[in-house]
């Protein structure tokens, strides 16, 4: 870990990783590159070039890519890890993470997150405030689990998917890759197909390709 932080992405999920930052007390610098050349700080943090400019930090920054969007965090995540990036992983003191959890880099966990035993968070994951995750599950690659959000024990969510706020998933379900759960949803069958669904129970009315 380096002593220096730069986000990418000063925006509101920007504002809320650079408030998680601080928190945590780490790095003695923090820093915004965002595209926007309207906004010259946010949080009180200066923005000190736009998202391109990421790779000149490489060697003496860690960075945090604070993009909400599941494929644009992707992109930017592993053009930076092709580099050799320092990358780092945000979680909110007041979050409860219980053993034998692993949180890979590029996650960020929110203030009031619940992540109970032997759970696995991948890559670029987006754990918002107040979600709960249950014993045993599988998080994986660049998934956004929304504000609210409850998972039971044994759930897999495959990668870059998306569970709409307050959004609730039974114990021992699988949802495949690039699904999207829509706000208030009860998932209570596996998913198998990519697509959108919504109500209670959860039914698909968009199907979406890998």
């Amino acid at each position: 870990m380096r002593n220096k932080l730069i986000i990418i992405g000063a925006s509101g999920h920007g504002k809320v990783a650079a408030d998680i930052a601080t928190k945590m007390n780490k790095w003695s610098t923090i820093a915004f590159l965002d595209d926007n050349s309207n906004i010259k700080t946010s949080l009180g943090i200066e923005i000190i070039g736009k998202s391109a400019d990421a790779f000149k930090f490489i060697n003496d920054c860690d960075l945090f890519v604070a993009i909400g969007n599941n494929s644009i965090r992707k992109k930017v995540y592993e053009d930076l890890e092709s580099k050799g990036a320092s990358i780092a992983t945000l979680i909110h003191p007041d979050s409860i993470i219980g053993q034998q959890v692993e949180i890979c880099s590029g996650t960020v966990v929110m203030p009031g997150a619940i992540i109970n035993c032997c759970t696995h968070i991948g890559k670029g994951c987006i754990i918002n405030t107040g979600v709960t995750i249950d014993h045993d599950n599988i998080i994986e690659d660049y998934v956004h689990l929304s504000p609210g959000v409850h998972l039971a024990g044994n759930v897999i969510i495959g990668k870059h998917s998306w569970l709409g706020v307050g959004s609730a998933v039974i114990n021992n379900i699988t949802i495949n890759n690039c699904s999207i759960i829509g706000a208030g949803a009860v998932v209570i069958n596996n998913i198998t197909s990519s697509g959108t669904y919504v109500g209670v129970p959860a039914i698909n009315i968009h199907s979406r390709r890998n």
